[in-house]
């Protein structure tokens, strides 16, 4: 085999098979104890390491390229993300939300790898290249060391407001009418560019029983996800309060991937508030907002991309809601 065939292997195949090793690791369920896969040792580390073994393990000649630190650690990213997709172990909408960190990550391990490659080669010490290979095994290791110290923190469950409005030009009972019960939306009406991206359900309707306090609302989607909404206080024409809540065992296993599973371990719809306000005569301010928990060591990081997919899917409902009413269609 050609050196630089086999030299290219090697800084390749044994990133790549290391994360795949901790992925599987940390994904047993009976050692949830221990490692988990919706960690901040895992987010993190993993690619930092990938990233400090890919140009640690490469020539010193390329090792002092500053752009081969940043991106040649994004090669067994990248096909590490290919190989647990085709193996089913991760989904397509969690490698979107993880892929930036990753990223970013694996760029500062290429830069921990490059320094330690360069001053090896620099030095041209024994002592020192035992140091850094020995620098390297710790490294190495650190998720099996720090991984079972992160599941004893406690996890505090954090509280997030998803807010969004769009101005209707509409009579106030149209618009109320579109709001308490939405007939079905065609695929042609879906603006949910986001959740689309993701692989998402996309909104299909909400019925209401009756208008009032106590009311039943069902929200479904594509692929089986249905919100199950009790209205707690309602104002005709005004506001409406619903709590939501999304059963997991009904919810098909390909609808969701588990770690974003509406109502799982991680997230969780708690409810949703309408509201309308008059800006003129048949013009009005509609309003949109929901409250979501979330239960990870890296609520910081999550929280962000949970506001921009309720935001979206919110967004999406307004403006078929306001599209509706200011056509003068009505949910009977």
């Amino acid at each position: 085999m050609n050196s630089k065939v086999k030299n290219f292997l090697v800084v390749i195949l044994i990133p790549t098979i290391y994360a795949l090793i901790l992925r599987l690791i940390f994904g047993v369920k009976e050692w949830d104890d221990l490692f988990s896969v919706m960690s901040i040792t895992f987010l993190f580390c993993l690619p930092t390491i990938v990233g400090a073994l890919t140009v640690y393990l490469s020539k010193v000649e390329d090792a002092r390229r500053s752009s081969y630190r940043i991106f040649m650690p994004w090669v067994p990213i990248f096909i590490f993300l290919i190989a647990t997709m085709f193996m089913h172990i991760e989904g397509w909408a969690c490698w979107m939300m993880i892929l930036p960190v990753f990223l970013a990550a694996a760029s500062i391990g290429g830069a921990i790898g490059g320094y330690l490659k360069t001053r090896n080669n620099n030095n041209n010490n024994n002592n020192n290249n035992n140091n850094d290979k020995f620098n390297i095994s710790i490294l190495v290791l650190i998720p099996f060391l720090i991984g079972p110290l992160e599941t004893l923190l406690h996890k505090i469950p954090a509280t997030y407001t998803a807010y969004t409005s769009i101005e209707i030009n509409a009579p106030a009972e149209t618009i109320w009418n579109n709001v308490t019960a939405v007939r079905k939306i065609d695929e042609k009406e879906d603006k949910g560019y986001l959740n689309e991206l993701l692989g998402f359900p996309r909104p299909v309707e909400a019925v209401l029983n009756y208008k009032g306090v106590g009311a039943y609302r069902e929200a479904r989607f594509t692929n089986g996800l249905v919100f199950h909404e009790t209205v707690k206080e309602y104002q005709e024409n005004k506001k409406m309060v619903f709590s939501i809540k999304a059963f997991p065992y009904e919810i098909p296993s390909t609808t969701l991937d588990e770690h974003v599973v509406i109502g799982g371990d991680y997230f969780d719809v708690l409810d949703g508030t309408y509201e309308l306000e008059k800006i003129s005569e048949n013009k009005y301010k509609l309003i949109l907002y929901s409250q979501f928990k979330l239960n990870t060591t890296f609520n910081f990081y999550a929280g962000l991309w949970a506001k921009w997919i309720m935001k979206d899917i919110q967004n999406n409902i307004l403006q078929v809601e306001k599209k509706r009413s200011e056509s003068g269609t009505l949910n009977l």
